[in-house]
């Protein structure tokens, strides 16, 4: 049988009639709202700033677990990486800090680095301990009235203190507060983006989760409807313009320059994994970010995602899985992002939004 699609909004209107559904009888996988901390060991917390949206999320390993870092995005900002290439010493992380304020937000890793060291908790030197920080900052210094209001070493400090083992909070936090999508256009006819977290254990008691940021150039999109859930918003502002059909029809970026966006993740499991195995997990789970936001890895975005591994699960899994989940509670992860972010005067929600989906 032969197709012909005349235009773009036909052809995503096939895209979508041949979209898989579910096949009858077929077990249903569900996502669990513990999100990032059902993974045992870890904590989170997050602190935002007065003044701007803006602010910075931390999460602790005090004990110290295996970390990996995948980086694919083009403007990246980050620290430590270089650490946690499989071939240096240092195999293990204390803690992974998620800040706004560009590459200001960087600092906030020097609060964190403080409380680990007040609890000695780090790597050990001698008699000296060195707590191990890595991190990475997203652009949000458009957001708010004074871009001089941003995360430093205080908020690092004020979201360690925070953190618990509890369900994270999320959307308009920490990190999240000044989160934006959807700026292919600018960010006139850009939507508010924040914090999500997911997480699903198998039957087995192998748990993999995750904890994304989501400030993309781009829009975000539910792969199992195909539908943009929040993105660049048509001229009145009124509805979803779908960067997809902007691109196809030619249309070029006329958004912030670049670095101005930026998409971060933390994955993590219980399972025990080398430091190699981590970065493949990392790897794979940026699969997620290229389902759920389009274009992803842009080179206008610093996308990156850290992966921890705890080994507290002794049963068997393979890399391969583990990486597969990764990639699935990423994706829940950035819709809960979106879904639970509150607007701001300009930056509608998705509840703004036509009442959200």
């Amino acid at each position: 049988m032969e197709v012909r699609v005349t235009n773009l909004a036909a052809a995503l209107l096939l895209l979508v009639s041949f979209w898989p559904t579910p096949v009858a009888g077929q077990r249903e996988v569900t996502m669990s709202v513990r999100g990032l901390t059902a993974v045992a060991g870890l904590k989170v917390g997050h602190h935002t700033l007065d003044g701007r949206p803006t602010g910075c999320t931390v999460i602790l390993a005090e004990e110290g677990f295996v970390g990996g870092v995948d980086v694919r995005g083009g403007a990246p900002g980050t620290r430590e990486t270089d650490l946690l290439d499989p071939v240096n010493t240092v195999q293990n992380v204390n803690a992974v800090v998620l800040s706004g304020g560009s590459a200001f937000g960087l600092d906030a890793a020097g609060g964190v680095m403080r409380f680990l060291e007040e609890r000695g908790s780090g790597y050990r030197v001698g008699s000296n301990v060195v707590p191990i920080v890595v991190g990475a900052i997203l652009y949000d210094l458009s957001v708010g009235d004074d871009p001089s209001i941003r995360p430093g070493a205080d908020c690092g400090f004020r979201a360690a203190s925070a953190a618990t083992s509890d369900s994270p909070e999320e959307g308009s936090v920490g990190a999240g507060a000044g989160a934006t999508v959807g700026k292919l256009r600018g960010m006139a006819r850009a939507m508010k983006g924040g914090v999500g977290t997911a997480s699903i254990t198998l039957e087995s008691g192998l748990t993999v989760a995750a904890l994304v940021v989501v400030n993309a150039v781009g829009d975000v999109v539910d792969p199992a409807t195909n539908r943009v859930v929040a993105g660049v918003r048509t001229e009145d502002g009124t509805a979803l313009a779908d960067a997809r059909l902007l691109i196809r029809d030619g249309q070029q970026p006329s958004g912030p320059g670049t670095g101005a966006n930026t998409t971060l993740g933390v994955v993590a499991t219980n399972a025990g994994l080398t430091q190699a195995e981590a970065t493949k997990v990392a790897r794979m789970a940026q699969d997620g970010l290229a389902r759920a936001l389009y274009p992803a890895h842009t080179p206008e975005d610093g996308d990156t995602v850290f992966s921890l591994a705890t080994g507290a699960y002794t049963g068997q899994a393979s890399v391969g899985t583990i990486g597969a989940l990764a990639a699935d509670v990423v994706v829940e992860a950035i819709l809960r992002a979106v879904r639970n972010a509150e607007g701001l005067p300009g930056l509608p929600s998705v509840s703004d939004l036509n009442g959200g989906r």
